[in-house]
């Protein structure tokens, strides 16, 4: 080969490199399902060996998951370990994922390092009866039920070590995701004090689980303090900024969710977003208004009709959340669907199509009571009290994520507000919430200065379709 025809090859090369380079994304979703752990959902990583090594490790090198198989902590077992057994992913009972169940599972020694050994004292509730240690379960997917989320899990990026900012249930862990904390303020915040469970009521009738602004008047949340004692109840509307109050005014921003008032509807919370009419009655701020949208399958709609947001939440309903004893197994089809979208989407953008600009985080909000093995770095005080809580699945998918990838830093909540942050100029920790406490930024999952991977469409059992026409009557994810 002459030089000349060398340096062409070089200069088409770099030419195609330069082309295909981004400096950042212009869409960001954030797909929110419901509590699992690693150990428990993504058991079936560990089905095969790879290549020399074994998929799964408890001490994982770059190309090995941090699944737990075997001999989980169990200190009401006479040897000190259980060996796990399957249960289907809609099955038919729910473990406590209060901040009790947190202390219970954790079992911190004297040096306030969780011992992960007291997962037997978690509370059942529903079909328990007949069930052996309940908690320790893994999921069954000998039918291929979560084979949509081990296939995104080996494609694209897996964190072996995310962890839900909170030690407690839905309503403080997507306060943490949308906002970066519980807190009623930021002056709360920056002491220490964190709403810690989801919502209980006084008066008779009224349905517990009801939050935000527009909750009943006898409504109330419990509040912890740096100490770790939650001695104070109040009502749940609070007053601070969140993501989309710092998002530059060139950005939008949506969130998908199936009702209004729901302990999973994040800015229901919040007055300023949602202008509450009063107790009992209606989110009606002009925030609101443009933001939030109560059909999370207008999610797949806005992408079809090349209108994605800049930023995304996508909260399911119960049917497709992944919940135990509320989940009907549609949340691996739920969720290939969005992501599926995404991929094939070709027109928008100038015809760029969404796949090339677009970055997938997908995360589950709380551990939900199932057992994992690693214990969380607890954050000195005021806030280590209540940060950080139990590991969850995060999955991450682009264009720009290298195949299998797997990452073994140590990331929260505030880790994917910083990654929003980051990719659209804000300076990172601007919320001075869980954004300045994480240190990581999810940077690492994308390596933009190569050319996008061609999208491959995932295969799941129901398709967008499916989502698009369902007329069943949405439920929330969670009332615990």
């Amino acid at each position: 080969m002459t030089l000349r025809a060398k340096l062409a090859i070089l200069l088409c090369t770099g030419a195609l490199l330069a082309h295909a380079q981004i400096s950042s994304f212009q869409h960001i979703v954030v797909i929110v399902q419901e509590n699992r752990t690693p150990d428990n959902l993504f058991y079936g990583l560990c089905a095969t060996p790879r290549g020399a090594v074994e998929r799964c490790s408890t001490t994982p090198n770059a190309s090995q998951y941090n699944i737990q198989t075997r001999n989980w902590l169990d200190k009401n077992a006479s040897a000190g370990v259980t060996q796990p057994a399957p249960v289907a992913l809609a099955n038919k009972y729910d473990l406590s994922h209060a901040h009790t169940a947190f202390v219970s599972m954790c079992d911190a020694n004297s040096s306030a390092i969780c011992k992960m050994d007291g997962a037997g004292d978690i509370l059942c509730s529903g079909t328990c009866a007949g069930v052996v240690k309940p908690q320790f379960k893994f999921v069954d997917n000998s039918k291929n039920v979560v084979t949509p989320y081990i296939t995104l899990a080996t494609q694209f990026g897996w964190a072996n070590y995310m962890f839900q900012t909170n030690q407690g249930p839905s309503f403080p862990a997507h306060q943490f995701l949308f906002g970066g904390t519980s807190a009623p303020s930021a002056a709360d915040d920056a002491a220490g004090i964190f709403a810690s469970e989801n919502m209980s009521t006084t008066a008779e009738g009224a349905a517990d689980g009801v939050a935000g602004c527009t909750a009943p008047s006898t409504t109330t949340v419990e509040v912890i303090n740096p100490t770790g004692g939650e001695n104070r109840k109040i009502y749940p509307c609070f007053e601070h900024q969140t993501m989309g109050d710092i998002l530059p005014s060139s950005f939008t921003w949506r969130y998908y969710t199936p009702s209004e008032g729901s302990i999973w509807s994040a800015p229901d919370a919040i007055q300023h977003i949602c202008g509450s009419t009063g107790p009992g009655g209606k989110c009606a701020g002009p925030i609101w208004a443009q933001n939030v949208d109560l059909t999370p399958s207008n999610v797949l709609k806005d992408i079809a009709a090349c209108n994605l947001r800049s930023v995304s939440w996508v909260i399911p309903t119960g049917q497709n959340s992944d919940h135990a004893n509320v989940n009907d197994g549609g949340g691996p089809s739920w969720v290939t669907a969005i992501v599926n979208a995404i991929g094939n989407s070709s027109g928008c953008d100038s015809s760029t199509g969404y796949w090339k600009n677009t970055a997938i985080f997908i995360v589950w909000d709380d551990w939900g009571g199932w057992y994992d093995h690693e214990p969380p770095t607890i954050l000195a005080k005021p806030g280590g009290d209540y940060q950080y809580g139990f590991r969850v699945p995060l999955i991450v998918v682009s264009a720009y994520t290298p195949l299998g990838y797997i990452d073994n830093q140590r990331h929260d909540f505030g880790s994917i507000l910083r990654f929003v942050q980051h990719n659209f100029g804000i300076t990172e920790g601007t919320l001075n919430f869980a954004d300045a406490r994480a240190t990581t930024d999810l940077t690492p999952f994308f390596q933009l200065a190569q050319p996008p991977r061609r999208y491959r469409t995932i295969n799941a059992p129901k398709t967008a379709n499916f989502f698009l026409h369902d007329r069943r009557k949405a439920t929330d994810p969670d009332d615990q």
